[in-house]
């Protein structure tokens, strides 16, 4: 990551992009075919405590985060605060706006499906342009990349499978969805960034790892 000033625009950048990560993933729940693993993880463990999303992905980004100060500091940014504080109260708001719009969505699933990933992708693009930190989360993966010397992809796919088979033993739902957000999102998410989030934000994160 590049340690140069943020720009007003990137930080404005930043928020946008984790409002509209939230509205993406608002949609995949609302599609009832699930969600990324961490959400669905999220999702399936607000049910069993009886708490709200936002409330769950506090608590479970607290946790991660002192994973990410250990193992992975140079990940931490304004982005990550705004992202671990603010995208599960977001995704709630969005998701009680689109359930009371569409009701079960019964007819829908994938044609919601279709919606999700490009606006999902859409702001995982000016989130990560802008640089400016990684969610607790997010930060496992490169932490692993970084002292397993491991392809990302990899060490990605192994934290959101682990991820996704707590949530399946847990009763929580895993499904196509799932399935889409870890294979089809990063073809989105590089189109989108040469296509308009380099561009608007005027700014190219380099990689240092």
């Amino acid at each position: 990551m590049k340690t140069e000033r943020p720009t007003a625009r990137r930080v404005l950048g930043m928020v946008i992009g984790i409002v509209i990560i939230s509205l993406g993933i608002a949609i995949f729940k609302q599609s009832h075919l699930g969600n990324d693993s961490i959400t669905a993880l999220n999702i399936r463990l607000s049910e069993l405590l009886g708490i709200s999303l936002g409330v769950q992905n506090i608590c479970t980004n607290l946790l991660f985060l002192v994973v990410e100060f250990i193992w992975g500091r140079k990940y931490i940014g304004l982005g990550t605060l705004v992202n671990g504080l603010g995208c599960g109260f977001i995704i709630t708001f969005f998701y009680d706006i689109i359930a009371g719009w569409f009701g079960p969505a019964e007819q829908l699933p994938i044609q919601l499906l279709w919606v999700a990933v490009p606006v999902t992708a859409f702001g995982c693009s000016l989130y990560q342009t802008a640089d400016l930190g990684v969610a607790p989360y997010d930060s496992l993966a490169l932490a692993l990349q970084d002292h397993l010397h491991k392809p990302y992809f990899g060490c990605r796919v192994f934290t959101d499978a682990l991820c996704a088979a707590i949530t399946f033993l847990l009763g929580g739902l895993v499904g196509i969805g799932t399935l889409v957000c870890a294979f089809g999102l990063g073809p989105f998410i590089q189109f989108f960034n040469g296509a308009f989030s380099e561009k608007v934000l005027q700014y190219k994160p380099v990689e240092t790892s």
